[in-house]
């Protein structure tokens, strides 16, 4: 399934995303990948979703392979195609957290994620709509949304009572 889904961003990545310009999103590219390896690394005694597929071994492969296919696209294509206009950015917006959700439903659906220690459909909606929140953000100013991922990350610590001493 997971690479399934991986051959669809690349293929959308080929046909729309702003490879001309691809050294301004990198930085970008970056910040969501270590977005994704600070979850992996800091929540591994306590994960709050964990990916299974028919093909792929595990979640650590399924997560390599997003980080580096799905979220490279991802934001080529979301920051490379990001409208002035605010009413078109609101629609882009929803569009990207529209398809990441489709995409977790139909994981989640078909057993291919499964949530763990709290989470829920919910928190992937609240927390997807922030990473698409983020992105632009980090693009014009990567100090702000480092500030800003940082709070995230400490009140969601909170919210999900990890303790530091539950951290490998």
């Amino acid at each position: 399934m997971y690479i399934l889904i991986n051959v669809f961003y690349l293929l959308a990545a080929y046909k729309w995303g702003d490879w001309r310009n691809w050294k301004l999103y990198y930085p970008t590219i970056l910040f969501l990948i270590i977005g994704d390896f600070l979850y992996n690394f800091l929540l591994y005694k306590k994960s709050m979703w964990v990916f299974h597929d028919l093909i792929l071994p595990n979640h650590t492969i399924i997560t390599i392979l997003a980080m580096f296919v799905s979220y490279s696209s991802t934001v080529l294509i979301y920051l490379g195609r990001f409208p002035e206009d605010w009413n078109k950015r609101f629609l882009w917006f929803l569009l990207w957290v529209g398809i990441y959700l489709s995409v977790e439903y139909l994981d989640s659906m078909f057993g291919f994620i499964t949530y763990h220690n709290g989470w829920n459909m919910l928190w992937s909606v609240l927390f997807t709509g922030i990473i698409f929140i983020i992105l632009p953000i980090h693009q014009k100013r990567p100090l702000l949304a480092w500030l800003l991922s940082l709070i995230i990350i400490v009140t969601l610590l909170n919210i999900f009572d990890v303790k530091i001493s539950e951290m490998k």
